[in-house]
C-alpha cells in the first residue's frame, strides 16, 4: 500500500512534463523554420525580401511593441519615478534630435566634416544615456555586477569619435539582436521550460549567417539603377564597405531583420498575452483608472490607423515612405533601451 502514492504521484509527473516537453519541441521548431525560411528568402532574393519584409512588418511589429511596453509599465512609478523620468526623456530628447539633424544640416549647408560630427555627437549623448540608465538601474539592484559598463561606454565613445559612421552602421545591425534579447528574458521568466530549448537554437543563427556570408561573399553587387535600391543598400552599409559585396549586407541585414520582426509579432505575444492584445484586462497602467484605459485603447487604435496608412504610403510611394519610416523608428528603437534594462 505505501507503494501507490508514490507511483500515483510519478505518473502524474510525467503527464503533466509530457505536454511541456511537445510545447518546447513545437516552439523550437517553430524558431528553426522561421529562422531558416528567413536565411533562404534573404540570400535567394535579399532586394525583394527586403521590401516585402519592410512593407509587411514594420508597423505591426512596431504596434506590438508599443503594446508590450504597455503592460511592462508600472501604474504607478513610486521610487522609479527618475528612472522612466531619465528613459522617456531620453528617448524624447534624442528622437527629436535624430529628427532634427537632416533639417539643420540641409538649412545650414553642412559639410561632410559637419555631418560627420553631428552623427558623432548624437551617438555620444546615446552612449551617454545609456551608460546612465545602467547605472540608475545598478543603484535600484544595488549589483556590482555591470560595473564595466561605464569604461566599456568611454572607450566606445571614444572609437565613435574615429568612426562615427561605422559605430551609427553598427547600430543597424545589433538592433534586431535586442528583439532576441527581449525573448530570452521573457521566456526566463515565463517559460523556462522553454528556455534552454531556446539557448539551444540560438546557435542556429550565426551558423546560418555564416551558410549565408560563403553563399554571397564572391557575388556581384546589386544593380543600383533606382532610389529604392540606393537606400536599402546604404542602409545596410555598401557605401561604407564598399569592398564587401551590397547583395550580402542587405542579405544579412533583412535576414536580421526578420528574425527581430518575428519575434515582436509572433514569440512575444504568444509568451507574454493571454488574452488577444488588444485587450488591456492585465496591464497595470489600464488598471489605473478608466482614464488610463481609454488613453491607451486610444493609443492602441491610433497605431492601427497609423498601419494603415504606413501601407498606403508604401503602395503610392515605397521610397519616400520608408525613408520617413526609418527616419521615425528610431524613437522605437530608443524606447527599447529601459524596457531591456528592467529584465536584467
Amino acid at each position: 500500500m505505501a507503494t501507490s502514492p508514490t507511483f500515483t504521484s510519478d505518473a502524474g509527473r510525467s503527464a503533466a512534463i509530457r505536454p511541456a516537453v511537445a510545447s518546447s519541441w513545437l516552439f523550437s521548431a517553430l524558431f528553426v523554420a522561421v529562422a531558416a525560411s528567413a536565411c533562404l528568402l534573404a540570400g535567394w532574393a535579399p532586394l525583394g525580401f527586403s521590401m516585402v519584409t519592410v512593407f509587411l512588418f514594420a508597423g505591426p511589429h512596431n504596434w506590438m511593441e508599443a503594446r508590450y511596453f504597455m503592460s511592462r509599465m508600472p501604474a504607478r512609478w513610486g521610487r522609479l519615478w527618475f528612472y522612466y523620468a531619465a528613459g522617456l526623456g531620453g528617448v524624447a530628447t534624442l528622437g527629436a534630435l535624430s529628427l532634427l539633424m537632416p533639417s539643420a544640416g540641409r538649412a545650414w549647408r553642412w559639410e561632410r566634416t559637419d555631418w560627420l560630427f553631428g552623427v558623432a555627437v548624437w551617438n555620444s549623448l546615446l552612449l551617454a544615456w545609456i551608460v546612465a540608465m545602467v547605472e540608475l538601474r545598478r543603484r535600484e539592484t544595488g549589483s556590482r555586477r555591470w560595473s564595466w559598463v561605464l569604461p566599456l561606454g568611454l572607450a566606445l565613445m571614444g572609437a565613435n569619435w574615429l568612426w562615427p559612421l561605422a559605430w551609427s552602421l553598427a547600430l543597424v545591425y545589433v538592433h534586431p539582436l535586442v528583439a532576441i534579447w527581449f525573448l530570452d528574458r521573457e521566456l526566463r521568466r515565463r517559460r523556462p521550460d522553454w528556455h534552454r530549448a531556446y539557448r539551444r537554437c540560438l546557435w542556429l543563427v550565426p551558423l546560418l549567417l555564416l551558410a549565408l556570408w560563403w553563399r554571397l561573399a564572391g557575388t556581384p553587387n546589386l544593380p543600383c539603377g533606382d532610389l529604392l535600391t540606393v537606400q536599402v543598400t546604404d542602409h545596410a552599409g555598401a557605401s561604407l564597405l564598399p569592398s564587401v559585396s551590397s547583395r550580402l549586407l542587405v542579405a544579412t541585414h533583412t535576414f536580421l531583420e526578420m528574425l527581430h520582426y518575428a519575434v515582436w509579432i509572433l514569440a512575444i505575444p504568444w509568451i507574454t498575452y493571454r488574452m488577444a492584445p488588444w485587450k488591456l484586462a492585465r496591464v497595470p497602467l489600464a488598471a489605473r483608472s478608466h482614464v488610463w484605459k481609454i488613453a491607451l485603447s486610444a493609443v492602441l487604435a491610433i497605431g492601427l490607423l497609423v498601419i494603415l496608412v504606413l501601407w498606403a504610403g508604401f503602395l503610392a510611394d515605397y521610397p519616400v515612405t520608408r525613408d520617413i519610416y526609418f527616419g521615425v523608428a528610431v524613437l522605437h528603437v530608443l524606447a527599447e533601451v529601459p524596457f531591456l534594462l528592467r529584465l536584467l
